[in-house]
C-alpha cells in the first residue's frame, strides 16, 4: 500500500463518528427505563414520556413548553398524571441513586476516593402544602426567600471521573448526621470508600465532627470564626501558621476536641483584599503539609461546579409533589453524570499513566443539543400555528 493510500485510510478512520445524537439518547433512555420504571396507560409508551422529560431538561424549561413544541409528545396533563403515581419519595430516591451509579466512568467500585458532600438548595416560593411541607427547610435568605428544597449529594473528586454518586432529599426535621448516614449508606452499596472527605462550613458542628471521628473518616472542614476576641478568633489573632488543638462547646450537644490547622495565605487582590489571610481548618487523619491545605481544599469546589452544570438541564416546575421535584433534580444530575461517562467511554484514548480525555470537543451543552435533535427527530416539531374554529372561540366566550 502506498503512503498516500495509508494517509487516506487514516483520514477515514479519524472521521468516523464515535458518538451520535441517537447513541447519546439511547444511553440516557436505557438508564431511565432500567432504573426508574413508570406505569403508563393510554396511547403513549414510557419512552415518549422520558423523551419529553429529556427535551424539557435539555432546554432547562418546563414539560408544558416541551409538550407544546413536540408534535407527537404526551400533553402536559398526561405527563403530570403519570408522574403523580410516583408518590413514595424513599422508593424513588433508591431508584434514582441506582440510576446515578449505572454508568460510572472507569473503575470506582471497590476503591477509595476523595469525596465532597454538600447541600444544594433550590428556592421555594409560596405556601407549602401538607405534602411538601416536610421537605421545605429554612436557611439564610437567597433569591428572595428563606424557604428551600434541599438535596444532599456526594461527589467523587477524581480526574475524568467527577460524578455525583449519591443523592438524598433532605427532610425538615432531619439531623445532618442522618443526612450523612444516608449518603454513606449509598457509598457502601457501591463499595466506594472514603479516602478523604471535604465538607463546607455548614457542617461545622459538634455532632458532625464527633460522629466523623467516631466513624474514623478522614476529613477537612473550614472553621466558622465567631466572636470578636475569644474562641477561634483569639487563635487567628496570633497571626501564625500552625497546628493546634481546639475544644468546641455546644449547650445542647456537649463538647468535642479536634485538631485545628491555621494557614496564612496571601490574598493577592482577591475580593479587593491584600496582605495575609489566616484560614482555620478542622483536620482529622489528613496526611498533608499544613501549607498545602488551602490548595487541596479548593478541589471541593468541584461539587459547586456540578450544581451549576445541573442547573443547565434542570426541568422548571411549580408542582407541589416532592417526588416529582426529586425526579427532575435527579435527571439533571444524571445527565451530567452520563456526559462524564460518554467522554470517558467514547471520547478518550488509553495511554500509560492514565486515559487521555477530550472533553473540549463534547461540552455539556453539545450533549443537551444532541438529545434535543434526536428527540425532535422522533416526535416532530410544531412548525405552524392555526387559529381554532370560530365555534370553539364562541364556546370559550
Amino acid at each position: 500500500m502506498s503512503k498516500a493510500s495509508t494517509r487516506d485510510t487514516r483520514a477515514v478512520a479519524v472521521s468516523e463518528p464515535v458518538l451520535t445524537d441517537e447513541g447519546t439518547l439511547a444511553e440516557v433512555l436505557d438508564v431511565l427505563e432500567a432504573h426508574v420504571p413508570i406505569e403508563m396507560s393510554g396511547e403513549y409508551q414510557a419512552e415518549s414520556l422520558y423523551e419529553l422529560l429529556l427535551h424539557a431538561a435539555s432546554h432547562a424549561s418546563s414539560i408544558e413548553q416541551s409538550s407544546k413544541t413536540l408534535v407527537d409528545a404526551p400533553t402536559g396533563n398526561a405527563v403530570r398524571y403519570h408522574l403523580d403515581k410516583l408518590d413514595d419519595v424513599g422508593e424513588l430516591e433508591a431508584q434514582l441513586n441506582q440510576a446515578l451509579a449505572a454508568r460510572m466512568p472507569g473503575r470506582l467500585s471497590g476503591t477509595s476516593q476523595r469525596l465532597a458532600i454538600d447541600l444544594n438548595l433550590i428556592p421555594y416560593y409560596g405556601e407549602p402544602s401538607a405534602e411538601e411541607a416536610p421537605y421545605i427547610i429554612r436557611s439564610q435568605a437567597k433569591a428572595g426567600t428563606c424557604a428551600f428544597y434541599a438535596y444532599a449529594t456526594a461527589y467523587v473528586i477524581a480526574n475524568g471521573k467527577r460524578i455525583t454518586v449519591a443523592l438524598h432529599a433532605v427532610r425538615r426535621d432531619e439531623m445532618m448526621v442522618a443526612v450523612l448516614t444516608h449518603l454513606f449508606d449509598q457509598l457502601a452499596r457501591l463499595r466506594i470508600g472514603i479516602k478523604r472527605l471535604y465538607l463546607d462550613r455548614g457542617f461545622y458542628s459538634v455532632p458532625i465532627i464527633r460522629w466523623l471521628q467516631a466513624c474514623d473518616i478522614p476529613f477537612i472542614m473550614p472553621v466558622i470564626v465567631r466572636g470578636k476576641q475569644g474562641g477561634t478568633r483569639a487563635l487567628l489573632n496570633r497571626k501564625q501558621t500552625r497546628k493546634t488543638t481546639y475544644t468546641m462547646h455546644s449547650p445542647t450537644y456537649g463538647s468535642v476536641d479536634f485538631a485545628l490547622a491555621i494557614v496564612g495565605t496571601y490574598q493577592m487582590g482577591r475580593r479587593g483584599q491584600h496582605g495575609v489571610e489566616y484560614l482555620p481548618f478542622v483536620l482529622y487523619k489528613v496526611p498533608l503539609r499544613i501549607r498545602s491545605l488551602p490548595g487541596d481544599y479548593r478541589q471541593r469546589f468541584g461539587i459547586e461546579c456540578s450544581y451549576r452544570q445541573k442547573n443547565l438541564c434542570r426541568i422548571r416546575t411549580s408542582t407541589k409533589n416532592p417526588a416529582t421535584r426529586l425526579l427532575y433534580v435527579a435527571i439533571a444530575f444524571l445527565l451530567v453524570n452520563l456526559w462524564t461517562f460518554l467522554i470517558w467511554q467514547y471520547l478518550s484514548r488509553p495511554r500509560r499513566g492514565g486515559r487521555y480525555l477530550f472533553p473540549s470537543i463534547f461540552p455539556l451543552r453539545t450533549m443537551l443539543q444532541f438529545l434535543r435533535q434526536a428527540i425532535e427527530r422522533h416526535l416532530g416539531v410544531v412548525s405552524q400555528i392555526s387559529l381554532p374554529p370560530l365555534t370553539t372561540l364562541f364556546d370559550a366566550l
